[in-house]
């Protein structure tokens, strides 16, 4: 059972939030792309440090079933902003992907209000680890990364799969929300 809400597992997933300043900082810097994807990638291995650890220690808490996928869409959001105004992505690419975002994000909020809370799913778990994968080759396939690896077709290709899972994750989570709430019964 959960003890408290400051447990190291919502301490990490805070970390991955106060990394983000870290990431774009570096984004900005000469030279400092392969430091920004560091920071990136020690920033998406607390996502999943942090459930690993909350479920192994019996402190999963509300709090951070509210907090870590907020701290998820601010690291990749963060990313995506970043990479189209490098010009690594398509902005239609990142739209899709934020648009699903703030679709999942004002569905939980709704939920929340009934008293629901809607944790992550498997789907959702993939997109974020297939989002992750594709950000962290893209930062070292672009123009300001490492050049010759391919890595960025290699993070396009990825980041358009995590597309296709973020609709069907979407779709997971509005099924999931209608029948907690039985849609259309008074």
């Amino acid at each position: 059972m959960p003890t408290s809400n400051m447990s190291l597992a919502n301490l990490l997933t805070l970390a991955r939030v106060l990394l983000i300043p870290f990431f774009v900082f570096f984004f900005y810097q000469a030279g400092g792309a392969p430091v920004a994807a560091v920071i990136f990638l020690i920033a998406s291995l607390t996502d999943t440090l942090d459930g690993y650890l909350a479920r192994r220690r019996l402190e999963v808490t509300q709090l951070g079933k509210f907090m870590d996928p907020i701290a998820d869409k601010l690291l990749i959001l963060s990313a995506l902003f970043l990479l189209v105004g490098s010009g690594d992505v398509p902005a239609w690419m990142a739209i899709i992907i934020i648009g699903r975002e703030l679709a999942i994000t004002g569905l939980r909020a709704i939920a929340a209000v009934d008293g629901i809370v809607m944790a992550a799913e498997k789907a959702g778990k993939y997109k974020v680890v297939l989002q992750s994968i594709s950000i962290l080759c893209l930062l070292m396939g672009g123009p300001i990364g490492v050049q010759g690896l391919r890595l960025h077709e290699v993070g396009l290709l990825l980041l358009t799969l995590s597309m296709v899972v973020a609709v069907v994750s979407a779709w997971q989570y509005f099924i999931k929300f209608g029948q907690q709430i039985q849609w259309g019964n008074p």
